[in-house]
């Protein structure tokens, strides 16, 4: 049986969480793959003997993803095929024998809401994609969603109704989105609340554990059984989110 793990983090600059020690972190995880959102560089960064792909965004210090792996792609696919979309460098694809992996980082909504059609938007271009993909073959899909998806999801739901990550619409099409054979993994371990992913920066937020549960790890349902563990890695600092966790086999 050959297990592989897989690290997401969304890092909010891939240069800071060096400094904070990044590197040590991958060294003592030893994953097969690590996806990483908003790595806000346009630097071929690289470490050890693993592979590196990174996917720029045309705004230098802006979005951006990289991935990297011990085991070398069939193909990668850069973007969704949709230029405003990926002219922010938000979806980095590997394709393996068994599966495709999914690097992707949803827009944010904006605090007033101003890119929430944008967002819209490319939550439908991004389901399209990843059905074409999926007539092929089972999907891995990790990142930073920029949602949280039930009450069971936030520390606040009540107060945030009508704020960006938990309107009616991002949260509906999040629904929608799982409906279509796809398993939100971490839920298969842990149904409890108070299980976040990402904190303000103010007011203490992550110590009193007032947060979000926004970055997902997602799998076609004909791969589920291939799941065993799902987590999130709450105690590792050094970006407002927190690392994820997926081992399959």
């Amino acid at each position: 049986m050959i297990v592989i793990k897989i690290i997401s983090w969304n890092l909010a600059g891939i240069k800071s969480v060096i400094s904070k020690g990044l590197f040590d972190f991958m060294k003592k995880q030893a994953a097969d793959f690590y996806c990483f959102q908003e790595v806000k560089s346009h630097e071929d960064i690289q470490y050890s003997d693993y592979l590196c792909y990174t996917f720029k965004a045309k705004k230098k210090g802006y979005s951006g993803l990289t991935i990297f792996t011990k085991h070398k792609p069939l193909n990668i696919i850069y973007g969704i095929n949709k230029e405003e979309i990926d002219n922010e460098a938000r979806v980095l694809t590997l394709g393996y024998k068994d599966y495709f992996l999914i690097n992707v980082y949803f827009p944010h909504s904006g605090r007033t809401l101003e890119r929430l059609n944008f967002k819209l938007n490319f939550n439908k271009e991004f389901e399209s994609f990843c059905k074409k993909l999926e007539h092929n073959k089972p999907l891995i899909i990790v990142g930073d969603f920029n949602v949280a998806h039930r009450d069971i999801d936030l520390a606040n739901p009540k107060q945030n109704k009508k704020n960006a990550g938990f309107t009616i619409q991002e949260r509906n099409w999040f629904g929608d989105f799982l409906e279509k054979d796809l398993v939100d993994t971490f839920r298969l371990f842990n149904k409890n609340n108070g299980n976040y992913t990402w904190w303000t920066y103010r007011s203490g937020a992550r110590y009193r554990n007032i947060g979000w549960r926004i970055d997902y790890a997602i799998v076609s349902k004909s791969f589920v059984d291939n799941v065993k563990k799902s987590e999130i890695l709450k105690e590792v600092l050094g970006s407002d989110h927190c690392p994820i966790s997926l081992t399959i086999d």
